[in-house]
């Protein structure tokens, strides 16, 4: 495992773990996670070493390894999408597959919806319909989490989410300036993503809507279950196994 470190499109340095050898595979995490929580503990990037893939592993902007600046004018809209363009031209990719879960699968969506990015094959993790076109729901929770921080009591819904931004040591003045850049997305756009495309989830994932419903949208979707809920699924070995498997399929 090697980490590097590269200007984005406006200067904000991001850090960019890569490992393996062979055709490469960009993937991109969660919100609020990062490359180590999502692709490395798990054991999922080496399952995709082992299948012969050079496995590139972004942390956004605010997560992880990478800077989180307080500055509102490095957040414009649509930022993420932005970040993930300007590594693939910063590595100079043609062929590659991309992934993502949660957050990472909506950026990835909306950077081939919109022509920016066109990798030969696409995964898509733990998203549904909900998380593309009703995010200013999901993110007036994430807000309320960051506002009510230091309040949020052991009963309430969102006291788990705010442990997680804890451990993982997110800077909340970053996430809120984030949250804002995050357009919803026309379910009409999905018919520009064209590639064949993985959409796998949780059998008992229901945070971003209906993945079944993304598949079915998309021109060229294979779906799949893995066991657990959105927080659980990708700390399974079958989330691997699932990407590993439907790679040499469609290869």
């Amino acid at each position: 495992m090697k980490t590097e470190r590269f200007p984005s499109f406006d200067g904000t340095e991001l850090a960019l773990h890569r490992t393996g050898s062979g055709p490469p595979f960009v993937l991109l995490h969660g919100l609020f996670s990062s490359a180590q929580m999502n692709w490395i503990k798990w054991g999922h990037a080496e399952a995709i070493v082992a299948a012969g893939y050079e496995v590139l592993m972004l942390d956004f902007r605010v997560h992880g390894e990478s800077d989180a600046p307080h500055d509102p004018a490095k957040y414009p809209q649509n930022v993420l999408v932005r970040d993930v363009v300007a590594l693939v031209e910063h590595l100079g990719l043609v062929d590659y597959v991309l992934g993502g879960f949660s957050l990472g699968a909506r950026t990835s969506l909306h950077a081939v919806a919109q022509g920016l990015l066109t990798p030969q094959r696409l995964v898509v993790g733990g998203m549904g319909m909900a998380g593309l076109g009703e995010w200013s729901k999901r993110s007036g929770y994430f807000l309320r989490v960051i506002d009510e921080f230091e309040n949020i009591q052991r009963d309430d819904p969102a006291y788990l989410s705010m442990q997680f931004l804890k451990s993982q040591g997110v800077d909340r003045v970053a996430a809120r300036l984030l949250l804002q850049t995050l357009p919803d997305m026309d379910a009409a756009e999905l018919e520009n993503v064209t590639m064949s495309t993985l959409v796998v989830c949780g059998d008992e994932d229901r945070d971003n809507g209906s993945a079944q419903e993304l598949a079915q949208l998309l021109p060229e979707a294979d779906y799949r279950e893995v066991p657990g809920t959105h927080m659980s699924s990708v700390t399974k070995p079958d989330l691997g196994r699932v990407i590993v498997g439907w790679l040499s399929e469609t290869g």
